[in-house]
């Protein structure tokens, strides 16, 4: 009975509505719909605002990481450039301390050489001097006995040092038995009583001067560097010219013609082969080909030879000078010299 009730009443609420009622209450649905769609339309902008701002705040941190990264790379790279530097630096302090141990030890070893050098030319300087004082002596002998025969080794000395003085003026060929005898205040027939004539004499002189210059060279490269060899036995051989102006003289001049040849014999030819006799010493213990000794030991002589022709006329500059630019010039071939050399051409 009372759920009838109700039915009732609402069905008399439905039937007591005007359309008026119905259509403000459609419009207040469609409004609160509207205001629905507007909140759901606010809160979508808002929730892709908020993404994006999440998105842009995301990408800043990310380049600014980035950014950071960079930094740090740089920082690396100027690190790693900092120490490269520093290695550099101290490898180049390192060679420098090496190069000033190396130089400081060279100029010792120069300052060493030197004073050897020093003190073989001060002995050589004094056997030379006491060889020419003997040789004044046995000059002054002579003269003051020259009226009363000399005992036979007085004599032969006494006619070996005026035939040394004439070779070396005149050359073989333009000296004569004659202005030798003269020169020695006595006759022809004792020329030829101890030497035979001209060419026996001279042979002996000639003979006498090479093995002293033999000798003089042997002594000088007989220790010391390689290097140190060659400028003593330059050296040696310039001292020869500037002491012996009167035996260098005598080498270098002409010769008289051998009987063997039946050709003008060259004495430097045969100093040189002596030369070459000490170099085959030196290039065996090398380890370089004996047989080319010869044509080394040739060709200093004569660069030697013509260098001394060259100095005897103009007397400067010293002796040492010319040493050094000639060792020089040798050393830098020798130094290098290839135990087989070749021709870069061909003929």
């Amino acid at each position: 009975m009372a759920s009838s009730g109700r039915r009732a009443k609402a069905t008399n609420d439905t039937t007591s509505r005007t359309p008026e009622d119905a259509l403000e209450e459609r419009t207040r649905a469609d409004r609160a719909e509207k205001k629905a769609a507007e909140e759901r339309a606010r809160a979508d902008r808002d929730a892709r605002k908020k993404a994006l701002e999440e998105r842009t705040r995301a990408d800043r941190a990310e380049k600014k990481a980035a950014e950071e990264r960079a930094r740090a790379d740089r920082a690396e790279k100027k690190a790693a450039e900092e120490r490269a530097r520093a290695d550099r630096a101290e490898k180049k302090r390192v060679r420098e301390a090496h190069e000033h141990e190396a130089k400081k030890a060279a100029r010792e070893a120069r300052r060493k050489a030197l004073g050897d050098q020093k003190s073989a030319r001060n002995a050589s300087k004094l056997a030379e001097r006491t060889r020419r004082e003997a040789d004044r002596a046995r000059k002054a002998d002579s003269g003051r006995a020259r009226k009363a025969r000399l005992p036979a080794l007085e004599r032969r000395a006494q006619l070996v040092a005026v035939g040394r003085a004439v070779f070396a003026e005149h050359g073989y060929e333009g000296t004569s038995v004659e202005e030798i005898a003269a020169r020695a205040k006595v006759s022809k027939p004792i020329v030829y009583e101890h030497f035979g004539g001209k060419e026996g004499l001279y042979a002996v002189i000639v003979d006498r001067e090479m093995d002293y210059v033999v000798r003089r060279i042997a002594e000088a490269i007989g220790d010391g560097s390689p290097r140190e060899r060659v400028e003593r036995a330059s050296l040696a051989f310039l001292a020869y010219v500037r002491d012996d102006p009167d035996g260098f003289a005598v080498l270098s001049r002409d010769s008289p013609i051998t009987s063997g040849g039946g050709r003008m014999s060259s004495l430097l030819n045969d100093l040189a082969e002596r030369v070459g006799h000490v170099f085959v010493r030196s290039f065996e213990g090398a380890g370089y080909d004996a047989k080319a000794a010869p044509i080394y030991a040739h060709a200093l002589v004569g660069m030697v030879t013509f260098v001394g022709h060259w100095w005897t006329g103009v007397r400067k500059p010293p002796i040492e000078e010319v040493a050094r630019h000639m060792s020089a010039l040798a050393w830098m071939g020798l130094r290098h010299l290839p135990k087989k050399p070749n021709l870069s051409v061909r003929s």
